[in-house]
């Protein structure tokens, strides 16, 4: 039996790097590829003959962007590739399997968004000096859990994306958690204020273990929530909705409308969230760590990916 190879069928090492990205975010356009891989390269050609190699192998496949006017080609990964990507060993497995009516289908925009949204992690990581790489932001990783107000039901909390980034500040090395809705206006505000409410129950949610066996079972309580058994080093992750897909008046109407829904949940208005919203645009442009996101609760005051208000300026004695 032969032993997997790190390099799937003799891919280079853009062509494996390639092969992971795409087994992790599952549809990317060449262009994102490019800024993804090999952004040191003024153009894309060699990236792009990689990737005809690749489908020459039977490992990747492509389509066209359904956008009008779009020309940039989008690629996956067949079987065979996701197949060769597991035997390395390199990423968890994940059972998602990208097929060709998915990647041509309605849901082929708001993936690319949430790849776009990591990519600003990305870009901004490499002009910091700090650590976000292309494998750093996981898409729709599930999170069990239970909300008093639908009692008996199992429910699951699904992130666009969860970002891992170690922001470096001198010698201080800090791991940060973010959660990512990317919003394309394609659901109501009603609905995107629904899923904070799921972000609330699930940072609040306990999970109880299995009544003792016996005539008198033991009363057993679990007092930890059950996100910090993934993430047991962290806080409760911030919480990053980014809006795209519409004119930035008409997103800022949003913003304003979420907010106000925000409030009027009494189980948001009492949770200790840190939720911000902001759009893409003002992520690609100034970056997590700029004052681009308005808190989905309390003051509207801007904020940056830490959510750490603003400064106080002491008046001076006269």
């Amino acid at each position: 039996m032969p032993y997997p190879t790190p390099t799937p069928l003799g891919a280079n090492d853009v062509g494996q790097q390639a092969m992971n990205a795409l087994y992790q975010h599952r549809l990317i356009s060449t262009q994102q590829l490019h800024r993804m891989l090999t952004p040191h390269h003024t153009r894309a050609e060699y990236l792009r003959r990689q990737l005809h190699l690749l489908r020459d192998r039977g490992l990747v496949e492509r389509v066209g962007r359904r956008a009008h006017g779009q020309t940039d080609l989008l690629w996956w990964l067949t079987e065979a590739g996701a197949t060769a990507v597991e035997a390395t060993g390199l990423l968890p497995q994940r059972p998602y399997r990208m097929s060709p009516e998915a990647a041509a289908g309605p849901l082929q925009e708001h993936t690319l968004a949430t790849v776009e949204t990591g990519l600003a992690f990305v870009a901004h990581a490499r002009a910091l000096g700090h650590e976000c790489g292309p494998l750093d932001w996981s898409p729709e990783i599930a999170h069990a859990y239970r909300d008093e107000q639908r009692p008996g039901e199992d429910l699951r909390l699904i992130p666009d994306a969860v970002v891992n980034y170690v922001h470096i500040s001198g010698r201080q090395r800090t791991l940060l958690t973010f959660m990512v809705e990317v919003d394309r206006t394609q659901m109501t505000i009603a609905r995107l204020a629904q899923k904070l409410h799921a972000y609330a129950a699930y940072q609040r949610y306990v999970p109880q273990p299995p009544a003792g066996r016996g005539p008198r079972p033991a009363r057993r309580t679990a007092t930890a929530p059950a996100w910090r058994s993934r993430y047991p080093s962290q806080s409760f992750p911030r919480i990053l909705l980014v809006l795209t897909g519409a004119s930035p008046e008409r997103l800022e109407r949003r913003i304003a409308d979420l907010r106000s829904l925000s409030a009027a949940d009494p189980v948001l208005a009492a949770a200790s969230l840190r939720a911000g919203v902001t759009t893409l645009d003002q992520l690609r442009e100034h970056g997590p760590f700029s004052r681009i996101f308005v808190p989905v609760l309390g003051d509207a005051d801007p904020v940056d990916a830490l959510m750490r208000p603003r400064p106080t300026v002491k008046a001076s004695a006269a």
